[in-house]
């Protein structure tokens, strides 16, 4: 893989020009780069909790897609459109009051299709929240 031209300022421009307004509204912001992963941060906020006060699966899901579309972009040094194929996601435990970092690892990148694992972990904390794998065609 090679390595990322981008800044974290560019791949939050990336954020911002490439995603719909409800994604944005998630407040997600880009923490860490590297030429085959990015961690992004979900902050905490009590509209994108759930009865009982976990924060809900939509928005973490979102998160981790939202930090596979950063990742492949810091990997090929700019954005190019791409899609969804598949995600999978599985939750281990509430989030509760907490901001949560979204590690995406690309496991392969290829011309047309990328794959990435990706770990929800709350902020202070070393036990995973929810892990998601996500496979992404490259449309350009």
């Amino acid at each position: 893989m090679t390595t990322t031209t981008l800044t974290l300022a560019e791949a939050d421009k990336i954020l911002a020009d490439n995603f719909a307004p409800w994604v944005l509204d998630l407040g997600l912001s880009v923490a860490e780069l590297d030429g085959h992963r990015a961690v992004l941060r979900l902050p905490w906020s009590a509209r994108l909790a759930r009865e009982g006060g976990g924060l809900s699966g939509q928005a973490l899901m979102a998160a981790a897609d939202t930090a596979t579309v950063i990742a492949v972009s810091a990997a090929r040094g700019a954005f190019v459109p791409m899609t969804t194929v598949q995600q999978s996601t599985s939750f281990q435990r509430a989030v509760t009051d907490a901001d949560v970092l979204i590690e995406a690892v690309l496991t392969k990148l290829g011309r047309r299709m990328a794959f990435a694992d990706i770990t929800m972990t709350a902020e202070g904390s070393t036990e995973i929240a929810a892990r998601a794998s996500t496979v992404y065609a490259i449309l350009g």
